[in-house]
């Protein structure tokens, strides 16, 4: 009979709406039903919660605090920081091309510091279809907490760019995720897709299972655990720039509800939108144009294997 200890894994996440944590726990589901593997989930709670469904203003006001990277305050956690986790799982969603803030809070803590010194971590990520820049940050974070990025898994919404346009903004501010009009899919990432993951689930499982030795390659390369759509790159960079600006304007205008800075922020929604619905097609039809050059494809797929890498 073996004394070997189980495996621990810690997952930490934030789920606003439900999404995420039912994608949460269909990956650890498979880890759940293995004696070896001991499984520990933390949602994190801010102090201040953020409501669902959003008003309109605040929907937008956070957004300075997620481009900076200014943590709220949140509620104590029940992880024990000290902890040896052979794996610690992030389940966050981008807001404004940032991981959302409970998930910047946590890794700004100083017990993210204690938590991931040392130790190999995947992220998930469910989001409308933008999730490069955010998961940038999240590398930079993961690494000075002296964390070990091995693996990333992405769920992308259902329908195109510009329904899920429509569906996630109406899921929000009205809470409705159901088939819109007869023409818009319903909102959020399809339960097929929640289902696909809990096959990483189960390779996790196995590794952890079988494999006394600590993590520190990626596990679900063959499973196809994200795409990048090359044609979110350019839209993506330009689109964290412009934020970086108005971020810097609204955040000297005064904190998160100050007066001053609404209509500063009607001024940003529109131009959101219709950057949205303009700078996306426009930098499309740039990147088909450019496409038929072998010089530029080559500079895309380096850029594309840049985001790919977890490290």
């Amino acid at each position: 009979m073996s004394n070997k200890r189980p495996k621990k894994v810690l997952i930490v996440y934030f789920s606003q709406t439900g999404q995420l944590e039912r994608v949460v726990r269909s990956v650890a589901a498979p880890l759940e039903l293995t004696p070896a593997i001991s499984v520990h989930f933390e949602r994190l709670t801010p102090l201040v919660a953020f409501p669902f469904p959003w008003p309109f203003l605040q929907f937008f006001d956070v957004f300075p605090e997620c481009v900076y990277l200014d943590p709220p305050e949140l509620c104590a956690l029940s992880v024990n920081p000290g902890e040896d986790y052979d794996l610690v799982v992030l389940g966050y969603q981008p807001w404004y091309l940032s991981p959302s803030l409970p998930m910047t809070a946590f890794l700004k803590s100083p017990a993210a510091l204690e938590i991931l010194r040392g130790k190999p971590v995947i992220t998930i990520v469910a989001c409308r279809n933008m999730w490069l820049m955010a998961q940038e940050e999240v590398k930079k974070l993961v690494a000075a907490n002296g964390g070990h990025l091995i693996d990333n898994i992405v769920l992308i919404d259902q329908g195109s760019s510009g329904e899920s346009f429509v569906t996630t903004v109406r899921w929000m501010l009205t809470g409705r995720r159901d088939r819109f009009l007869g023409l818009f899919p319903p909102a959020g990432v399809a339960e097929s897709e929640v289902e696909r993951v809990r096959a990483c689930g189960e390779r996790i499982r196995d590794v952890l299972a079988a494999d006394s030795k600590p993590l520190g390659k990626p596990l679900l390369t063959d499973l196809h655990p994200f795409e990048i759509d090359q044609r979110n790159l350019l839209p993506e960079t330009l689109g964290r720039r412009s934020f970086r600006v108005w971020g810097w304007l609204l955040r000297r205008l005064g904190p998160p509800g100050h007066p001053a800075r609404k209509p500063i922020l009607v001024l940003y929604a529109l131009f959101l939108g219709i950057s949205i619905v303009t700078v996306v097609p426009f930098s499309g039809a740039v990147r088909s144009v450019l496409g038929r050059l072998p010089a530029f494809r080559r500079r895309m797929d380096r850029w594309a294997e840049r985001f790919a890498s977890p490290y």
